[in-house]
C-alpha cells in the first residue's frame, strides 16, 4: 500500500441560484427515503397474497438460509362488518334519520324569488283541481258544474268575472247580488252603473279592466259571506289573478279588502294607501253600493281612485285613454 496521501476529492460545484440541480434532487430523495425507512421500518405489502408455484431451484450456493417469509397481513374488516362482527341493517329509502340541514322550506307565498302570480297561486290548496287549469274558460266550465258550498246549489248562475284575460287592472268585490245572479256578470245593477262612472272619471273604460268577486254565488238575501264560503271560493280568485296577471288590484268594500289581505280591519284603516299583495299594489276603497247609501263617502273614494290612476300610469299600465 502506498503511503502517499490520497488526493482530496474535488468539491461538488454549487448549483447556481434558481437553477434546478438533478444531483441535489436525487440526494434529497434518498435522504427522505432513508428517513422514512428509519421511522416506519421495513415496508410491507398489504395487498392480496401472491401465490407461487413450487420451485425446483436449489438453495443459495453460499448456504445462507432464505429470509423468513413475512407474516400475512390480517384481513381488514369489510365495510359491512361492525365492531361486534354483526352486519349492520340494510339501508332504507326513508329520510327520517337524515338531519335537516336547511330547515323547513319557505312558504312559497312568502318567497321573494317567485313572481307575485306564482306566490298567489301557491295559496290554492295542494291537489285542488284549479292547479291543472290554464284558462278562464276552463274555470268557468268547472265552476258551472261544481258545488263547493250550499249557496252554490241555490244560485241561478255562477258569477266568475268579466273583462280581458290580460287586464292590467283588476277590481274585486265581495259577492254577487240579485242582478248579478240573474245575468252571471258582476256589477250590473245600480252599483255597477256607479262603478262605470267612477272608472270613467279616471279615464278607464269598463271593457279594459277585469271585474270579479270573492264569492262566485249569491248569498241568501245578500247577507255577509260566511267564513267557509270565502274559504271555498277564494282559491278561484287566486287562480284568476294568477292567469290574468294584473299590475294592480282595487278591492271595493271592507269584506273584499279584508278577504284578500287576511285581516279584520275597518275600512277607514284599509283605504287611502297601497298594500303589498304578494308583490302587487292593492288599494281598498268604498263599495259603490255603500256610496249609493252614503253620499259623504264619495269624496274619499275619489281621492283613492285618483291615487290608483297615478300609480297605474307609473307602472306602465295600458289604457285606451291617457290620464
Amino acid at each position: 500500500m502506498s503511503d502517499a496521501p490520497s488526493a482530496p476529492a474535488e468539491p461538488t460545484p454549487a448549483a447556481e441560484p434558481g437553477r434546478f440541480d438533478p444531483a441535489d434532487a436525487i440526494r434529497q430523495a434518498r435522504a427522505f427515503l432513508a428517513l422514512q425507512a428509519e421511522i416506519s421500518g421495513r415496508t410491507r405489502y398489504l395487498g392480496p397474497a401472491e401465490t407461487h408455484a413450487p420451485s425446483d431451484e436449489a438453495p443459495p450456493a453460499d448456504g445462507s438460509p432464505e429470509p423468513d417469509a413475512l407474516p400475512a397481513p390480517a384481513a381488514s374488516p369489510t365495510p359491512t362488518e361492525t365492531a361486534s362482527g354483526d352486519a349492520p341493517p340494510e339501508p332504507t329509502d326513508s329520510d327520517d334519520d337524515v338531519p335537516d340541514l336547511f330547515g323547513e322550506l319557505p312558504d312559497p307565498s312568502q318567497d321573494p324569488t317567485l313572481s307575485p302570480y306564482e306566490r298567489i297561486e301557491s295559496l290554492i290548496p295542494e291537489g285542488h283541481p284549479l292547479h291543472e287549469m290554464t284558462s278562464l274558460e276552463e274555470i268557468r266550465d268547472w265552476l258551472a258544474e261544481t258545488v263547493l258550498v250550499p249557496i252554490d246549489e241555490n244560485r241561478i248562475n255562477p258569477v266568475l268575472g268579466v273583462g280581458p284575460a290580460d287586464a292590467d287592472l283588476m277590481i274585486v268585490g265581495e259577492a254577487p247580488g240579485a242582478d248579478e245572479d240573474k245575468t252571471g256578470e258582476p256589477f250590473v245593477g245600480r252599483a255597477g252603473q256607479l262603478l262605470d262612472k267612477i272608472l270613467d272619471a279616471i279615464l278607464f273604460d269598463r271593457d279594459e279592466v277585469y271585474i270579479a268577486n270573492i264569492l262566485k254565488s249569491r248569498p241568501p238575501n245578500n247577507r255577509d259571506p260566511l267564513a267557509e264560503e270565502v274559504e271555498a271560493h277564494i282559491p278561484i280568485l287566486y287562480k284568476q289573478i294568477a292567469l290574468i296577471k294584473p299590475k294592480m288590484i282595487l278591492a271595493v268594500g271592507k269584506s273584499a279588502g279584508n278577504g284578500l289581505l287576511g285581516r279584520s280591519s275597518s275600512l277607514a284603516s284599509l283605504r287611502g294607501t297601497f298594500h303589498d299583495y304578494y308583490g302587487i299594489p292593492l288599494m281598498v276603497t268604498y263599495h259603490p253600493a255603500a256610496l249609493l247609501r252614503n253620499q259623504q263617502w264619495k269624496r274619499p273614494t275619489w281621492e283613492d281612485v285618483k291615487l290608483l290612476r297615478t300609480r297605474y300610469d307609473e307602472l306602465g299600465g295600458r289604457s285606451h285613454r291617457s290620464a
